[in-house]
């Protein structure tokens, strides 16, 4: 997968038995595969309505659709496998429009998502069977199409006793709380709003481009969190919306990170600091949206933090200092590797979806009700699965 950040592939090899609560995890492989530098601008630019034109879509949907099946390819290379090992890909594809609220045009009310990357080069390219576009049939069901780790959330780190708050923090934050012993149908899943993207866009400004995201928090912890601009940030009012809802690059992308550098330049407030500020605003947004949506259901025994986020120190000392009583600890705590969980996860619903199995969290995206995520491309050839009559 290529997650908000678009700055490459994500490749696991991932082997899976069973399937819904029956799924165990075996050996994973991870690859991450970079963009090149003007890969990655053209991509950001398709993201953003004044630069994005018709053409370039069209062309960028089968080029990554070609970028993603080289990834699979050389994934399966790393782990000492061939294609013919291989029973499906699945692929989430780069997300590069989200509108979750719903709107009325021509006539039509509708929420929509547009994730591009064609399954089918993927498909051609492999020979693989591949389940790909998981977002459109939740979308379809009246959801917001986000967020679908929730499953995958459920299905590894459930526990029978321990009430657990999964936090991703890739470029945008998001949450699965698990209370303990929970079924599917207790999960609760929503976005809490920026994760990594505002950090990294306004490092890059700052830093003239030398620096595209803050490593380790080594410029965060180097400054000072000025209060004023922080509650400005805060005053957005994703974050005082109620669950079930998610965000993006059209909320939080480069035009809230360039306010951001407005206001700091405005206030005379200086580099290391607006860093910090961002970096806290991550932090609190967090933290807000456990006081205000997680708390009034169950108090969390641990929250374990993963993506991006999870290697930036300065993130998770200020998360730390902000949930006293709760133990903070990353993925890898649980054996699970951070880089590789969102990868991880739509292998499981691709698996799932192969088995007819509903995969959404519908109490997370507001679906009416549950649907099987995922188109299906056909391989050259179908071992192990179904073969389908078209």
């Amino acid at each position: 997968m290529s997650g908000t950040s678009a700055d490459g592939v994500d490749a696991a090899v991932v082997e899976l038995s069973g399937h819904r609560e029956s799924t165990r995890l075996g050996r994973v492989v991870f690859r991450r595969i970079p963009y090149t530098p003007e890969l990655r601008e053209k991509v950001l630019a398709l993201m953003m309505p004044e630069t994005s034109r018709v053409d370039e879509i069209c062309r960028m949907n089968f080029i990554l659709g070609e970028v993603f099946a080289d990834a699979a390819l050389q994934a399966i290379k790393a782990a000492g496998l061939k294609t013919e090992d291989i029973d499906l890909i699945a692929s989430h594809g780069q997300t590069i429009y989200h509108i979750p609220k719903a709107e009325t045009y021509c006539g039509i009310t509708t929420r929509s998502t547009l994730q591009i990357g064609e399954p089918a080069v993927i498909a051609e390219r492999t020979g693989i069977t591949t389940v790909a576009d998981f977002r459109v049939r939740d979308v379809a069901a009246g959801g917001q199409g986000a967020p679908l780790v929730p499953y995958a959330d459920y299905i590894l780190l459930r526990d029978a006793e321990k009430s657990r708050v999964i936090q991703n923090i890739g470029g945008i934050g998001n949450l699965t709380l698990l209370p303990g012993g929970c079924s599917l149908d207790q999960v609760i899943a929503f976005d809490t709003g920026p994760g990594n993207m505002v950090i990294d866009a306004v490092v890059s400004t700052v830093t003239g481009g030398r620096l595209t995201f803050d490593d380790d928090g080594r410029i965060a912890a180097s400054g000072n969190i000025v209060r004023s601009l922080l509650d400005w940030a805060l005053s957005h009012p994703f974050f005082r919306k109620a669950p079930p809802k998610t965000t993006g690059r059209e909320e939080f992308g480069i035009h809230f990170a360039k306010e951001m550098v407005n206001q700091a330049q405005a206030q005379g407030i200086g580099d290391s600091d607006l860093v910090a500020t961002v970096t806290a605003l991550t932090a609190e947004s967090i933290v807000m949206s456990y006081k205000r949506w997680v708390m009034p259901i169950c108090k969390p025994d641990q929250v374990v933090i993963g993506g991006g986020g999870s290697y930036n120190g300065t993130l998770l000392n200020m998360l730390r200092q902000r949930l006293p009583g709760v133990d903070v600890m990353v993925h890898e705590d649980l054996g699970i590797s951070s880089d590789a969980k969102e990868a991880i996860a739509f292998a499981i619903l691709a698996n799932d979806a192969m088995a007819g199995c509903f995969t959404n969290v519908p109490k997370a995206t507001g679906a009416r009700h549950g649907v099987v995520l995922g188109k299906i491309i056909p391989g050259r050839e179908r071992r192990g699965y179904t073969t389908f009559a078209y």
